[in-house]
């Protein structure tokens, strides 16, 4: 009767403490009083190029025969490049460990620490003192090769993932990876970022509103994202109730076959 009572008494803090509760699954919770929160100020400053980043240099002249020279792929193709990862893997610039670009004729083209519209002045700069006039209406565009981040750990998609577009954030790139599954802590999300006096890591709360007042809270280029499981993985008792509940029942069956056949 003791045994029954006590088992009687286990099985619903077992299935308590086994399931994932909602509160854990849920993003962006107001868990304060405040509303109309402003997103930090910092995240919406010009990302600054950084080493090992790749960009996508477009320049136009009214002789496009002649401003093809600059270019790192010319050819019938080169006004139909970069539309692709590896072709932005061949024909980009990657910014050297010396914060500088090669382009063909110009030469090196120091861009570490300036952001993509100061580079793109630099280079009409250059372009119209040593090569053309003003009348050849120099017309350059300067943009990141992309979003390029590697996320691992408990996500649908794992791996190395590349976004098409100038800014995005922490639940996008996520998104973008198949989301975090039912046994990924969403509460202690690891975000790894490459700086220029080395490597700093940050803890963000995804089920947090306030979340997006970090300045962590937009990706940068090279970031690396880290969602570790819940306990309940380890466990191995289910993530749902009625997974809970069938492994349970299974523990119970197999505790109740035991006494009867001890009890004999």
């Amino acid at each position: 009767m003791n045994k029954s009572l006590f088992i009687a008494l286990l099985l619903p803090v077992l299935l308590l403490i086994s399931c994932v509760p909602q509160s854990d699954l849920t993003y962006l919770q107001q868990k304060n009083t405040q509303t109309n929160q402003i997103v930090n100020e910092v995240s919406k400053k010009p990302y600054r190029i950084q080493s090992n980043d790749v960009l996508v240099i477009t320049i136009k002249t009214l002789d496009q025969k002649l401003s093809e020279m600059f270019l790192a792929s010319a050819g019938n193709n080169a006004g139909q490049r970069l539309f692709n990862e590896q072709a932005i893997y061949f024909d980009g610039y990657t910014v050297d460990d010396h914060g500088s670009i090669r382009i063909p004729v110009l030469g090196d083209v120091f861009v570490l620490g300036n952001t993509t519209d100061e580079v793109r002045i630099e280079i009409e700069k250059r372009l119209l003192d040593e090569y053309f006039k003003k009348e050849a209406n120099v017309f350059v565009n300067v943009k990141l090769g992309g979003l390029r981040y590697t996320i691992n750990g408990e996500v649908n998609s794992p791996g190395t993932k590349l976004l098409f577009q100038e800014k995005a954030n922490i639940l996008e790139a996520i998104a973008n990876a198949g989301d975090i599954t039912m046994v990924g802590d969403r509460k202690n999300v690891l975000l790894v970022r490459q700086m220029p006096h080395g490597t700093e890591m940050y803890n963000l709360d995804l089920t947090d509103a306030s979340v997006m007042q970090s300045p962590h809270y937009y990706i940068q280029p090279n970031d690396y994202i880290l969602v570790n499981p819940l306990k309940q993985k380890s466990w191995g008792t289910g993530t749902t109730g009625i997974q809970s509940i069938s492994t349970l029942i299974s523990i119970l069956s197999l505790v109740t076959t035991v006494i009867i056949l001890t009890s004999r």
